[in-house]
């Protein structure tokens, strides 16, 4: 018997009607959506990596650390980095082709750069290269002369620098806003033939009995071992999937071949980078110094002015194959850390407020070394400035940030304690401290860490260690 049609059954043995067909679709629908938002937030981030490469080179009659710019020729002086984006905020690794950023200055380089970056400034390292016919900033020296009424301050003229600062904070601004993905990160290593050679030669005693500068004319000091140094050249290689992105590089020596021309050069370093510049044209090459406070070119450097492209040469072709021997691997937003660690150094014994204060009004316009940069270190010991040690983690690749004209020593020593890892280090980040030696390096002599040149304590040995220690062990936040 057929039923009246207002009581049929919605569904005959368990069969949807078409009403509950729609509603189960839209209900799996949502379901799929769901956990295609779950698996993309459980997805690590990409990376990317935004490059910034800006004029550093001073005009005519600027001073620079030890003379006035007569004329600018073929190559100017650069200054180049990286920010890292997709884990947490942004990371920025800035080098500088000068011969030293300190104390104000290096905070006013970094505060600048984490703005236009959108970071904060302990995510941000800025390193020079150590070049000699180039500028210094320190804008502290600078104050504390303009303090006590010296009009021409010399190299802590500060007008050039802020430029400058200007001109990067323009460019990482416009950097970041169209960076490039980054898929694939790697890490090379090659020896560097005859560019390194330790400066501090030792005599029977244990003391320093000769200092092998950067260029060394006499053929016994050229003659003797290389000494304690840190052959490696060591690359870190970023791609976007096939493409070849940016390369940094890392090598342990004072960069000069001759100077005091009165011409704005980033000497043999510059040129190698010059060189992988020409080879790899869409690439950017950035260049860190690594702890070559004690390292120089002086036993394969007699003042020829040839030895510049030579050296450069040498240290272009240990880029290149460091490059080359890259393992390339993924990278994910899991595999990028930062970690700090804040250090307080113990200003030498030898800097005494009084004879600095005095001693301010008298300085002259090609002074180098002195009261002003002295007293600018000591104020900010005794008002308790900590120096940031930093660490970049990219999977099995961590590389330090040093301030100062670091002991090769500190780089060796950072490479032993974790042979399990690929370890490189970026020295001559803040310059306040000046040459930073090891604890026995004060009781051996020598002009590296002498009052002349070290504004610490010979107790930073320990201090750095444990904070080397510290970010190479550490279990880093993003």
């Amino acid at each position: 018997m057929l039923l009246a049609p207002s009581h049929r059954p919605t569904s005959i043995e368990g069969i949807p009607s078409k009403t509950s067909f729609r509603a189960v679709s839209v209900l799996l629908s949502i379901f799929c959506m769901l956990c295609v938002i779950t698996v993309k937030a459980n997805e690590p981030a990409q990376i990317s990596l935004a490059k910034f490469d800006v004029d550093a080179t001073p005009p005519v009659g600027t001073m620079m650390a030890y003379d006035r710019v007569l004329r600018i020729e073929e190559l100017g002086l650069r200054c180049r980095g990286v920010v890292i984006m997709g884990s947490g905020d942004p990371i920025v690794l800035c080098a500088v082709d000068w011969i030293g950023i300190g104390n104000a200055s290096h905070d006013a380089f970094r505060d600048r750069i984490a703005t236009a970056a959108g970071t904060n400034r302990e995510r941000v390292a800025v390193h020079t290269l150590h070049q000699h016919d180039a500028p210094r900033s320190d804008f502290s020296a600078e104050r504390l002369l303009h303090q006590v009424g010296v009009t021409d301050v010399g190299l802590h003229e500060g007008t050039f620098a802020r430029e400058v600062l200007d001109r990067l904070a323009r460019s990482i601004a416009q950097a970041v806003q169209k960076p490039s993905p980054i898929t694939h990160v790697g890490f090379g290593s090659a020896k560097v033939e005859k560019v390194a050679s330790n400066r501090r030669i030792l005599g029977p005693d244990g003391k320093v009995s000769a200092t092998r500068y950067t260029t060394c004319r006499d053929p016994k000091l050229r003659a003797a071992p290389e000494g304690v140094i840190d052959p490696e050249l060591s690359s870190v290689a970023f791609w976007n999937e096939e493409q070849l992105v940016t390369v940094l590089t890392y090598y342990a020596c004072h960069p000069q071949s001759y100077y005091r021309t009165g011409v704005p050069s980033p000497d043999f370093p510059g040129i190698a980078r010059f060189l992988r510049g020409q080879d790899l044209p869409n690439v950017l090459h950035l260049h860190f110094n690594g702890a070559g406070g004690n390292i120089g070119a002086g036993k394969y450097n007699d003042g020829n002015k040839a030895n510049r492209l030579t050296l450069a040469i040498r240290v272009a072709e240990g880029m290149k194959q460091a490059t080359n021997s890259a393992e390339k691997v993924p990278l994910t937003a899991h595999d990028v850390g930062w970690s700090v660690v804040p250090v307080a150094l113990p200003p030498a014994k030898h800097l005494k407020r009084a004879e600095l204060e005095a001693k301010l009004a008298t300085w002259k316009p090609n002074d180098y070394w002195g009261s002003a940069d002295e007293l600018a270190w000591l104020n900010r010991c005794e008002t308790g400035h900590k120096i940031d040690l930093t660490c970049l983690r990219l999977g099995n690749i961590r590389v330090l940030h040093m301030p100062g004209e670091l002991f090769v020593e500190y780089q060796l020593a950072a490479k032993q304690m974790r042979p399990d890892l690929n370890v490189a280090m970026a020295a001559y980040g803040d310059y306040g401290p000046g040459y930073i030696g090891t604890e026995i390096g004060y009781s051996q002599g020598g002009y590296e860490t002498s009052p002349r040149a070290s504004k610490v304590d010979k107790s930073c040995e320990q201090i750095l260690t444990e904070g080397m220690r510290a970010l190479l062990f550490k279990k880093d936040r993003k």
